[in-house]
């Protein structure tokens, strides 16, 4: 994570399940997996930085 903002655990499961229910329900994977679960996908899409989402913090 050099250039990504770190994430607290609260964050993280957050942006986890939304990617994961994003993708239940058909959204095109980011990346090339042979995962099948949803959260699974979404877990490895976090690990490559490529997921699609900020957190603001106020």
């Amino acid at each position: 994570m050099s250039t990504q903002q770190r994430y607290n655990r609260y964050e993280k499961a957050r942006i986890l399940g939304a990617r994961a229910l994003q993708i239940a329900y058909g959204a095109p994977v980011l990346i090339d997996t042979e995962q099948s679960e949803p959260i699974l996908i979404a877990a490895e899409e976090y690990d490559a930085g490529v997921l699609p989402f900020t957190v603001r913090r106020e």
